[in-house]
């Protein structure tokens, strides 16, 4: 068996090389909260028998060539070196298990998987907390996928709780899409003019995105503020991880209301959040040029595949890293900001509709795949790196379910993400789950005061959600 394994192959994405090489090592976590105590009994079963087959990185590890690529290599797993259910001290409390947690996830986010292993570890919490009866932890090298090939991995080990004979179902777009007016009614030519202007927009607009994004990536540096320190190498020192959840309801209401998007509301809620932080721990820093570094997805897909149509030659490789990232200005906190907070929420919608007409996100991604041919892997993950290094914020998101969803007879009551391996001092994910959104900050320790950051991102919703309510 173990020499089947050892013979089978396959190249490493250039993407995958960028994330584990000599300049980053990073992973993406996935959390899932229990709503009943975690039987681990079906564990190591449910590894061979579901999680295994989903895709061979999980059986792989990553070697070098003869001729120094990069490869897959497919190897006997053993998964109960892969799982690790960490014993606390006893107490009656939720709130010591709510920080013996916080202080455990604050350790496994810095270790690093042996690279002699597949690069996963599963981690088992047997202990109640504030918001569930047991913690499931997903430590995933991002080298063997982006957080929406590994969060489809993911979700492909779960059923929906109500009726596991029913695929799970996630937000989407399509019905805004069917409220666009039918352009097969235009004549060709006259529709060519008709979009002429937004053509012509796009080009100059990713025009400027790419060309800003190279001079941040290589000469720019944002200024050092509460939320950015400077230091080297501060993808080594210790995180801690602190969550909110917001009412998508509530959420949907602020949109309704200022004739927005969700996207829009939530952007302009972390970037209020950001400088109201900022401005609290230094006031003359709510006005620093910060930078925020958004990461996304460039898959020209609708919602999750499964992971048979993920793995499809025919689907265009929908498995794998296929990401690229945009920088975004972080609004100033200028008095009629200070009067006025919801200009925050209109200054994201403004630059969210902007950046949509831009193709700057695809420029950069083709500039790295070049960088790739000329320079290597090397020289690419120290460019994302630098880019990283000299901006404040690291910002992504993805879809959760709309429905609850359950593993092995273990429902699920909350679902959120984050990712390490990166030089930013903040990091800060967001997933939606059934009609929640969890917004979760990964923070310096030490350098960032986890509790007061929070309370300013919980005071910029409430503040933000009352101005809409009363406009």
């Amino acid at each position: 068996m173990a020499s089947f394994y050892e013979e089978v192959e396959e190249p490493v994405s250039p993407p995958g090389q960028y994330f584990n090489s000599s300049v980053i090592c990073s992973y993406v976590f996935g959390f899932l909260e229990s709503a009943v105590p975690i039987d681990d009994s079906q564990a190591l079963t449910l590894i061979k028998d579901v999680f295994l087959p989903i895709n061979p990185r999980f059986s792989s590890i990553m070697v070098t060539g003869k001729d120094g690529k990069k490869m897959w290599k497919r190897v006997e797993v053993k998964p109960e070196e892969h799982v690790k259910i960490p014993t606390f001290p006893e107490d009656p409390s939720t709130e010591f298990y709510d920080q013996y947690l916080s202080d455990y996830v604050s350790i496994i986010l810095t270790e690093k998987t042996p690279q002699t292993k597949p690069l996963w570890e599963i981690h088992i919490i047997k202990y109640p907390t504030t918001n569930a009866k047991g913690t499931l932890i997903f430590k995933l090298h991002h080298a063997l996928g982006d957080g929406y090939s590994l969060m489809g991995a993911l979700l492909s080990c779960l059923q929906r709780a109500d009726d596991p004979s029913l695929p799970l179902s996630f937000p989407s777009k399509a019905a805004a899409a069917a409220t666009k007016p039918d352009s097969s009614q235009y004549p060709k030519k006259k529709l060519f003019i008709k979009k002429l202007p937004s053509i012509v927009s796009s080009f100059f607009n990713s025009l400027s995105d790419s060309g800003w994004s190279i001079i941040k990536s290589r000469l720019m540096k944002d200024d050092k503020t509460p939320i950015r320190s400077g230091f080297e190498g501060s993808e080594s020192k210790t995180f801690t991880l602190s969550n909110i959840s917001l009412s998508l309801d509530q959420i949907k209401g602020i949109k309704s209301k200022l004739g927005v998007t969700i996207n829009d509301v939530i952007t302009g809620m972390i970037f209020y959040g950001l400088r109201l932080y900022m401005q609290e721990m230094n006031n003359k820093s709510k006005t620093s040029e910060s930078t925020a570094v958004v990461m996304l997805n460039t898959r020209n897909i609708e919602g999750y595949r499964s992971v048979k149509d993920m793995l499809n030659p025919n689907s265009k490789g929908l498995w794998g890293n296929q990401i690229s990232f945009l920088q975004v200005s972080i609004p100033k906190l200028t008095q009629k900001r200070i009067s006025n907070p919801l200009e925050f929420v209109r200054d994201a919608h403004k630059l969210i509709k902007k950046k949509r007409r831009s193709f700057g996100v695809y420029v950069i991604g083709l500039i790295l795949s070049l960088e790739m041919k000329l320079r290597g892997p090397e020289a690419v993950a120290k460019n994302i790196y630098n880019t990283l290094e000299n901006s404040s914020v690291v910002v992504s998101n993805l879809m959760g379910p709309v429905e609850k969803m359950a593993l092995a007879n273990h429902p699920v009551n909350g679902l959120y993400f984050t990712m390490t391996g990166l030089p930013e001092n903040v990091n800060i994910t967001i997933m939606s789950y059934v009609n929640t959104l969890r917004i979760t900050m990964r923070t310096m320790k030490g350098f960032v005061d986890e509790q007061k950051f929070k309370s300013c991102m919980e005071k910029s919703f409430e503040v933000i959600s009352k101005s809409a309510m009363e406009t």
